[in-house]
């Protein structure tokens, strides 16, 4: 079946009508289902629900992101913010993932909540909103990439600083201090190294997947189990554990113990990014809610497994609170195993996961790209919606992200808190996206869901949607805030200059080209009218 997948004029689709309210045939396949959201089907289906769910689980990677930011809330409020604040922003993503699939499985394509957020908005206001929820959409996908594989270049270089040479006063120094250039060279070449992967290895992607599952069970259990039995400084008690709560941001503690929670928020960012890959799964309307609901209640088992043992053998936190590269994780690995080689073997898993998790986002945030350019709202769309037919993937929109990534990486050069502000925007700019789709069709009374095949039922429906717009309007302001205080050039949180940089540019494209020529994502097609245009195509010989 051939249907144009480019915007069709306002008259032919109706712009002015309420999509929302439309009644229309369920359609039979996926490819038919898309083709009546106005789209062609363009990347092959090959994944099943587990595969979605698996991958929806790599692009969290739990045990790497609670790993990599786990300075925030020792910086916080050390155990209790660790311990229960992952409990709490669990609870609240399963709400968010749940709300998003209810929309997902009435809308299922790979422009994600953009698509979605312009379906489900006042006729009046879709083409604005729809314009401000896909920028955010994609900022965050490329910025949340971004910190993973910059996340992924701080561990590595902890990791090999848990070897450790005397410093000539009586002290100790890791053996690789690296200067800024080494820093961002090992940046560059892990980004390289996950575009590769997605580029070339497409086909095998869904069995990297798998893998990746099982080496995030082997590395936790190797973990918990060596820590918890060496455990060479002694073990903490479980009141400890599970209470103890001591801030060391200079904030006061109840605020601290909020920006703390930055550890868990980054580690469940990635909950609606799968929505990008759901023009490659067979039934997409109910195997990505399911994946993502999933996916989500297993990250939260992992990372809670994960954590309860670290915080077990736990040292004195003002240990780590200074380490140049903000990783404690290969400091606690050391002192819990008590030798250095033992910590950098189990380490490893964690940075293989950190790859996993760069090639998942890599590969996420491609197909983002090229759906937000194939309806004409970034600047060289022509270029970046072709889809490379020999590989099967969209290439130039996945360049077109690594080129943003390896340009935003150079902010490291003026200052080390670089790293803070690429966690920080890519939590707030998505969950911004995730927001909107969800708010509005909460405002509107959640018309546009009445049967859908993933539906929570109306009370149920109301309540996670109220949890998700309430956390996430708290979640924007809060992760503009610096991990400690008092503030200076080094420790400040750089994601609001960095979410206002790319405000700025979205909303000047929009005034230069955007409001002339960008008219949103195509209209659902009638199902009879598009089945008479196939008639009409097939007598002309051209289907």
């Amino acid at each position: 079946m051939s249907v144009d997948h480019r915007r069709m004029s306002k008259k032919e689709v109706g712009f002015g009508e309420d999509l929302t309210a439309s009644s229309s045939p369920r359609p039979n396949s996926a490819e038919d289902h898309l083709a009546d959201l106005g789209y062609e089907s363009e990347l092959a289906r090959s994944r099943s629900t587990w595969q979605v769910a698996f991958m929806s689980c790599v692009l969290a990677s739990v045990p790497y992101g609670l790993a990599t930011t786990l300075v925030y809330p020792l910086y916080g409020g050390g155990p209790t913010n660790i311990i229960w604040g992952w409990v709490a922003v669990c609870a609240i993503m399963i709400a968010v993932a749940a709300s998003l699939g209810e929309i997902t499985s009435v809308y299922p394509t790979a422009g994600g909540v953009y698509y979605q957020t312009f379906m489900v908005s006042p006729p009046k206001y879709r083409r604005v909103l729809a314009w401000i929820c896909g920028w955010s959409y994609l900022l965050g996908n490329i910025t949340i990439t971004l910190a993973v594989n910059f996340g992924t270049t701080l561990f590595f270089i902890g990791c090999i600083n848990i070897f450790r040479v005397s410093d000539g006063e009586g002290g100790e120094t890791g053996i690789f201090n690296a200067v800024d250039y080494q820093t961002y060279l090992i940046f560059f070449a892990i980004t390289i190294l996950t575009n590769l992967i997605s580029a070339l290895g497409n086909r095998w992607l869904p069995l990297l997947d798998t893998a990746t599952m099982y080496l995030t069970f082997v590395g936790v259990v190797a973990i918990i189990c060596t820590v918890l039995a060496v455990a060479a400084e002694g073990r903490r008690s479980a009141k400890y554990v599970f209470t103890a709560f001591e801030p060391n941001s200079g904030w006061i503690p109840g605020w601290s113990f909020v920006v703390g929670l930055l550890h868990a928020a980054y580690a469940t960012s990635a909950t609606g990014m799968v929505i990008s890959m759901s023009e490659e799964v067979k039934s997409p309307a109910t195997q990505v809610p399911k994946a993502m609901v999933g996916a989500t209640i297993m990250n939260f088992i992992i990372g809670f497994v994960f954590l309860v043992p670290l915080c077990f053998v736990l040292p004195d936190i003002n240990a780590f609170l200074n380490d140049p590269y903000a990783q404690p994780v290969p400091v606690i690995l050391r002192t819990a195993v008590g030798n250095a080689p033992g910590a950098f073997v189990l380490s490893m898993p964690i940075v293989l996961l950190g790859i996993c998790c760069g090639t998942a986002c890599t590969t996420a945030t491609s197909r983002c790209v090229w759906a937000f350019a194939r309806d004409e709202a970034m600047p060289g769309s022509k270029w970046l919606k072709k889809v490379n037919r020999p590989l099967g993937i969209p290439l130039n929109g996945m360049i077109c992200s690594f080129v943003v990534q390896v340009l935003l990486g150079l902010i490291w050069f003026g200052s080390h808190a670089a790293y803070n502000a690429f966690n920080g925007v890519g939590v707030i700019f998505l969950n911004l996206s995730y927001v909107m789709p969800i708010g509005i069709s909460l405002f509107r009374g959640r018309k546009d869901l009445v049967g859908s095949p993933f539906n929570l039922g109306h009370v149920g429906g109301i309540i996670a949607n109220v949890i998700s717009c309430a956390w996430i309007m708290l979640a924007i302001p809060l992760f503009s805030m610096p991990a400690a205080i008092p503030v200076t050039l080094e420790n400040m949180n750089y994601a609001s200059v960095v979410f206002v940089a790319g405000v700025v540019f979205a909303g000047v494209w929009y005034a230069i080209r955007g409001r002339k020529t960008y008219h949103g994502p195509p209209a659902p097609v009638d199902p009879e009218r598009r089945a008479s245009a196939d008639i009409r195509r097939a007598s002309f010989g051209t289907r």
